[in-house]
């Protein structure tokens, strides 16, 4: 079933530490507003105000119960359907969000033992029927995407994580876009990022059918 005449399309960048996806949502929201789409570029967690304050108090630090860590992600990801995508898609704006439910997924559940069932129940309580058009899985193996993340320093809590932590995380990933190939598509991101871009905008060529 496609989206609402006149409803924008949903497209969201997920992927490990220093796979790109802040690179690629920055040149993708580029591209796309070029061809004549009107695009948001947003980013989770965060993308609304009471989001952001969530952010930091996951990313600073400390230490979470798995559970009680998905639910600050969905707490913010409520507030940001609610106040930033949800408003833009019914204006018809295509958002371009640099992680959305699949990273709780990956992370507290791949990574931290979260199950999936605790993980659809919180879906269901703040996203509703909202689910990405698009997904844009940029793959890289761990050793390579940590390497580019530690080079930027200030190591998030998410960075500071085992070895182990992170291949747990790309397994996630991959079984995601396993599961669910209609919607997911897996770049090489350890490709330049022009290749990266191309690859992406072929990508919603195919999957969305819009000339971008």
């Amino acid at each position: 079933m496609g989206p609402e005449p006149g409803r924008g399309r949903f497209i969201t960048l997920e992927g490990g530490e220093g796979a790109g996806k802040t690179t690629l949502s920055r040149a993708l929201a580029g591209a796309l507003a070029a061809s004549g789409l009107p695009v948001l570029r947003t980013r989770e967690p965060g993308g609304a105000p009471g989001a952001e304050a969530v952010r930091a108090l996951i990313l600073g630090g400390g230490s979470w119960d798995p559970v009680a860590e998905a639910m600050l992600h969905f707490a913010a990801r409520r507030e940001h359907v609610a106040r930033t995508i949800g408003p833009a898609l019914d204006a018809g704006i295509w958002v371009v969000c640099d992680r959305f439910a699949d990273s709780t997924l990956a992370y507290q559940g791949a990574g931290q033992g979260l199950s999936r069932d605790v993980w659809e129940c919180l879906c269901g309580l703040t996203l509703g029927a909202l689910r990405p058009d698009l997904t844009l899985l940029l793959d890289l193996p761990p050793e390579r995407g940590m390497g580019r993340a530690l080079s930027r320093g200030d190591a998030n809590r998410y960075e500071r994580q085992s070895d182990a932590f992170h291949a747990r995380v790309r397994d996630g990933f991959l079984a995601i876009a396993a599961q669910e190939p209609e919607r997911c598509v897996v770049l090489d991101a350890s490709r330049s990022p022009g290749e990266v871009l191309d690859l992406s905008l072929a990508a919603i060529r195919n999957r969305l059918g819009v000339a971008a």
